[in-house]
């Protein structure tokens, strides 16, 4: 532990620095995935034919290994290799193709009863949605997004591999010191502290914004 904190005092600017860099790494794909997955999932929800396709195409997405994935979209993009877009985009696709099956599963589970009775009330199809559709679903929406959080934050450390930094520097580092371990402690311990803290606000958001889910529990 001593060689740990000493090497986190010497180096604290540039652990900081990796701390930061993989933090925006990993939630930026997140927010933008969970944007667009909403109006695409819905799509998926309402159309037989697209929910196939969409949700193929997202399977196959998933498979390819995202260090292949890295190295093929600067080729695509015209982009450096070192370009820390390439993560983005690459991050922003795996949590799409997660998140865009989650929202149709959600969309699917709202009880159609609930749905007609807000028709018979008056809500038009837009306000319907926003107001009783998308809330019902969100419980399952949400597992989905924390999934793709955790797996984010862990698939950023495989951008370190050619070159691009987040807090996989540090594992990287830690290897070419032949496996000096002070950076690989405190890599591995800031990962796992970053999953379960964006874990655990997005289980706050969600007993926020769903309180009867909560009611029902009790």
């Amino acid at each position: 532990m001593s060689e740990v904190w000493s090497y986190l005092v010497t180096n604290g600017d540039d652990v900081l620095t990796a701390l930061v860099q993989h933090i925006w790494l990993a939630l930026l794909p997140v927010a933008i995935a969970f944007v667009l997955a909403l109006p695409l999932g819905a799509l998926v929800h309402r159309y037989g034919p697209v929910r196939h396709v969409a949700l193929t195409a997202g399977s196959v997405i998933y498979t390819v290994p995202s260090l292949a994935l890295l190295l093929l979209l600067p080729g695509l993009l015209g982009t450096s290799v070192l370009d820390p877009i390439n993560v983005v985009i690459a991050l922003t696709l795996y949590s799409l193709a997660l998140l865009v099956r989650t929202t149709a599963d959600g969309l699917d589970a709202v009880d159609p009863t609930v749905l007609q009775a807000a028709s018979a009330m008056g809500y038009r199809p837009v306000r319907r949605w926003f107001t009783v559709q998308l809330p019902l679903a969100m419980p399952v929406i949400l597992t989905g997004l924390r999934v793709a959080t955790v797996a984010n934050v862990s698939m950023v450390s495989v951008a370190a591999l050619i070159g691009i930094g987040g807090l996989g520097q540090l594992f990287t580092r830690g290897f070419q010191l032949g496996f000096y371990l002070p950076p690989i402690v405190i890599g591995l311990v800031l990962s796992v502290a970053l999953a379960v803290v964006a874990d655990l606000l997005i289980v706050a958001v969600q007993r926020r914004l769903t309180p009867w889910a909560r009611a029902g529990a009790r």
